[in-house]
């Protein structure tokens, strides 16, 4: 039977690793709530966007198609995938990397790059290939202008041709305990058909629908990236919350059976301290 010692040890380190994961359990809970929030209030508002778009385009001429729609054949292409800095999220991040080796799997006799934000996305990605751009430090001032900068560079490299097809790749969130890996495409954007429009919205152009288009597309496609940027955030603070708090239970139920084992062996010893010196008792009465 082990040594008393030794299991007072583990179960002493148990303890202190069950008060580090109970606080990074609380600690995410917190951040949860004002990461849900942020992705809960800009979705109507991506929503919004895309309905407006839907309109505008709906009696534009179909000749004149914008440059971020503009579909091309496919030689290149950007994978931008979205993780966090920090592990202990429990499959948070490996889902992400898993995801995108499957979409590079898929792109096979195209040329393929990789766009990181997040670390732990970069650590993967640099041991197999070279990082196209990694933007791991936007989460140290997360803002929708820090977020616009790194759509802008994507942008300009599609209309320049460096890519014929961009991808985000990012855990969706739904709720605390649940996060869907998304794959979806960012560029080339698909315009609405006009036909699948409902009845078309009286709206009052100035300057003139084109221009309207011409301003609404750009800043739709850095609200879809900032999207998956705060969808990204809410859902590792949910995937962290849900780790630690199986992680606390799993150490409480290790921490109870071996204070049970500590019990017996300490009865055992106990017992047979008593029948040593029952034992050398009779053997003095006998001497």
């Amino acid at each position: 039977m082990a040594n008393l010692k030794e299991i007072r040890g583990r179960i002493t380190s148990i303890s202190s690793t069950m008060q580090i994961t109970s606080a990074m359990k609380m600690v995410s809970a917190a951040k949860l709530k004002k990461a849900q929030d942020a992705i809960v209030m800009l979705r109507p508002y991506s929503e919004k966007l895309q309905e407006l778009i839907q309109n505008v385009n709906s009696s534009s001429n179909p000749d004149n198609i914008s440059v971020y729609a503009q579909a091309r054949e496919v030689k290149r292409v950007l994978f931008i995938a979205i993780t966090s800095n920090r592990g202990l999220a429990g499959a948070f991040n490996s889902s992400v990397i898993k995801e995108l080796n499957h979409q590079i799997a898929l792109k096979e006799g195209v040329e393929v790059e990789v766009l990181t934000i997040g670390k732990k996305a970069f650590d993967a990605v640099k041991k197999l290939k070279e990082v196209y751009a990694n933007h791991s430090a936007i989460y140290d001032n997360l803002t929708f202008d820090a977020v616009s900068s790194v759509a802008y560079s994507v942008m300009k490299d599609f209309v320049e041709g460096k890519f014929d097809e961009v991808y985000l790749i990012y855990n969706k969130f739904i709720n605390a305990a649940t996060q869907e890996v998304q794959a979806e495409k960012f560029l080339p954007i698909s315009m609405p058909e006009t036909e699948d429009v409902g009845v078309e919205k009286d709206y009052i152009f100035e300057p003139s629908r084109a221009e309207i288009l011409d301003n609404l597309i750009p800043k739709s496609i850095k609200t879809q990236l900032f999207k998956a940027v705060l969808d990204s955030v809410a859902s590792e603070h949910g995937a962290r919350m849900t780790a630690m708090h199986k992680a606390t239970d799993n150490a409480q139920a290790l921490k109870s059976e071996l204070v049970i084992y500590y019990n017996k062996a300490r009865q055992a010893a106990i017992t047979n301290e008593i029948l040593e010196i029952v034992s050398g008792a009779e053997a003095l009465k006998n001497s």
